[in-house]
């Protein structure tokens, strides 16, 4: 028995790792293994306050702080019978771009991109590709500062809560943002032409399933009360359920999830499949000019859709601002029109649709359940694991070469554990 182990996995957040077993030309098994324990937030909202709940719920992860915080106002504000304002749905969204440009921008130039240019971390790309690391970093910087505005601070932003906002930004600091934005826009085109122009290998090429929210009106967006699926169903949030089925796994902490039976996946590339063809302006343009049939068939292309989505996210940004800035006075916070009732939040976190499901009770949740996006693609990564290792062992490739084809696959997904990184050995 020869076994490859990636333990744990580098340049993603949080501890996981590969493990493929070969019984000479035969793969046995290919498992993408999860090491972090469960941190039981959905037990730990039960009893609490709605105000309460945003701010345990949110804790789950620093990277998806705005969108676990987000789902969760749209999940409770739903079962307490909140319509927000206009004013206040324009911040929640611009919060949100906040947060898909600072993980995106990690994700693809930090996290990803020194794989493909022969790098095993970003630092050691500086000495070359300084202006890429550099203006990565600033983008990333730039998704911090809305995140902090917006959320009181960049990580844990108590600013959002359910009903509206604490405070609203004043029109300097608006401004400010969409200046910046429009700045960063020409580094965050350059960006998606870098990595358009790398090459996927396709002997692993085989179509999945993909799903997202749909935002609704014919656009692009991140969040929505409906999901739309490539096989061309649209389904009410309410049935998620019946999309993610989760089950427990074996060799993973995580729970993994199949639609139909079979392995789905979320994320950018799962948006710009279903929603691609309603991008405008310069991402409309990058997007006719990248995509082919092949982003249906490779996981890999989710790195170029994170980078397109930069795009879209920057351009977004002035017209939000201009909306908000239309609206002189600030709303109060709606108050609950109802203490009991249910409801399914869900949003498009940076890897995917992110649902959060409340019961309440006399003011208070009740139950409270999360399909986090990473336990959505765990079936898609190891199905596309397995494909790669069959093809290079068919190649003679040796453990090195299967090794970093995995953690290729694996680093593509963006997977959102938690913060670490460690180096792999290989047993035979």
């Amino acid at each position: 028995m020869r076994e490859i182990i990636v333990e744990p996995l580098a340049r993603v957040e949080g501890e996981g790792g590969i493990t493929v077993r070969l019984d000479g030309n035969k793969i046995k098994d290919v498992h993408f293994d999860i090491f972090e324990g469960t941190r039981l937030i959905e037990t730990l909202v039960i009893g609490k306050r709605p105000e309460e709940d945003v701010s345990i719920a949110c804790r789950i992860c620093a990277i998806c702080t705005i969108s676990h915080r987000y789902a969760a106002l749209r999940g409770l504000e739903k079962a307490l019978g909140i319509k927000v304002h206009e004013k206040t749905q324009l911040l929640r969204n611009l919060m949100h771009l906040g947060e898909l440009i600072e993980s995106n921008s990690l994700h693809v130039y930090v996290l990803a991109l020194p794989d493909f240019l022969g790098y095993p971390n970003a630092i050691a790309m500086a000495e070359k590709y300084g202006d890429e690391v550099m203006g990565a970093l600033s983008l990333k910087k730039f998704g911090n500062h809305i995140m902090q505005v917006t959320g009181g601070r960049m990580i844990h932003g108590e600013n959002p809560t359910v009903g509206g906002f604490g405070k609203y930004p004043d029109k300097a600091t608006l401004l400010a943002i969409k200046e910046e934005a429009q700045k960063q826009l020409a580094f965050a085109q350059a960006g998606a032409g870098i990595v358009g122009g790398l090459e996927i290998p396709d002997f692993f090429d085989e179509e999945t399933v993909y799903m997202c929210c749909e935002p609704g009106n014919g656009s692009y967006g991140i969040a929505g009360d409906q999901i739309r699926i490539s096989d061309g169903s649209v389904v009410d949030v309410n049935k998620y359920k019946s999309l993610t089925n989760e089950q427990f796994c074996a060799h993973s902490a995580a729970k993994h999830c199949l639609y139909k039976g079979k392995p789905y996946s979320v994320g950018a590339l799962a948006r710009m499949v279903n929603l691609g063809e309603r991008l405008k302006g310069s991402a409309g343009d990058l997007y006719k000019k990248y995509y082919t049939d092949r982003w249906k068939k490779n996981p890999v292309f989710n790195n170029l859709a994170q980078a397109i989505e930069l795009v879209w996210a920057l351009e977004m940004i002035p017209g939000t601002v201009d909306q908000l800035l239309k609206i002189k006075d600030d709303p109060e916070i709606v108050k609950p029109a109802k203490t009991e009732g249910e409801g399914v939040g869900a949003v498009e976190a940076p890897r995917g649709t992110l649902y959060h499901h409340y019961k309440m009770k006399d003011g208070l949740v009740a139950e409270a359940n999360f399909i986090i996006p990473t336990g959505q693609n765990l079936e898609d990564v190891e199905k596309y694991m397995r494909k790669a290792v069959e093809g290079l062992v068919a190649q003679g490739a040796d453990d090195d070469a299967i090794r970093f084809q995995c953690e290729i696959i694996a680093r593509a997904y963006d997977p959102c554990i938690s913060c670490s990184t460690h180096l792999v050995k290989i047993e035979r």
